[in-house]
């Protein structure tokens, strides 16, 4: 069984020739079989993706969840939810889909004791005009929570905390270091190519 070596996954956006329910069977056999998941890249819409982390918890360090913008109700599941399941430590969360200020103030307290190195939130708001600012820095960096930071406000990869100097140095003030999405970002594909050096 396949299930004691596999340790990296990623399911992505894109299909791959596979269609939706083909991947969350395939992601219902590797929550019940795998719980040695270090990488994980969700790309699918499956209200159990903190269940499989919790499954996985000792040994999870790297976390893509990233969730079409017409599945809200799923993301805001997800981050109500997601934040109880973390583990104390880990060295990558990205989090991109569509979300309320409200939901991201659930995950935010009830994450606040896991300590993450780099945090990328990709920001699709429900609502225009919701600042998520407020609550990354009451929850985050006034209790330096991260190491590295990159926000992305938007689906455009210029509308970045990383241009707004005066957040930057703000941040820097409480050790933490805004990034470019870019600097930031690892795929499957280089994570795989780096553990093999």
């Amino acid at each position: 069984m396949f299930s004691n070596y596999l340790e990296n996954i990623g399911f992505g956006l894109i299909s791959h020739g596979y269609n939706e329910q083909q991947k969350r069977q395939l992601f219902k056999l590797i929550m019940k079989y795998c719980t040695k998941i270090r990488y994980f890249n969700s790309g699918i819409p499956d209200d159990n993706i903190y269940q499989f982390i919790e499954n996985n918890q000792h040994f999870i360090n790297y976390i893509t969840i990233e969730i079409k913008k017409d599945y809200d109700t799923l993301s805001s599941n997800v981050l109500q939810n997601l934040g109880q399941v973390l583990p104390s430590k880990l060295e990558y969360l990205r989090l991109k889909f569509l979300f309320k200020t409200s939901d991201l103030e659930i995950f935010l307290k009830n994450s606040q004791n896991t300590f993450i190195k780099k945090l990328i939130i990709g920001n699709i708001m429900s609502i225009k005009g919701e600042n998520i600012l407020f609550y990354i820095k009451e929850y985050i960096m006034k209790k330096e929570r991260v190491k590295y930071l990159a926000i992305v406000f938007d689906d455009e990869l210029n509308n970045e905390i990383f241009h707004l100097k005066d957040e930057v140095n703000e941040f820097k003030l409480h050790n933490i270091i805004v990034k470019r999405f870019s600097d930031l970002y690892i795929d499957a594909y280089n994570f795989v190519n780096d553990l093999n050096k």
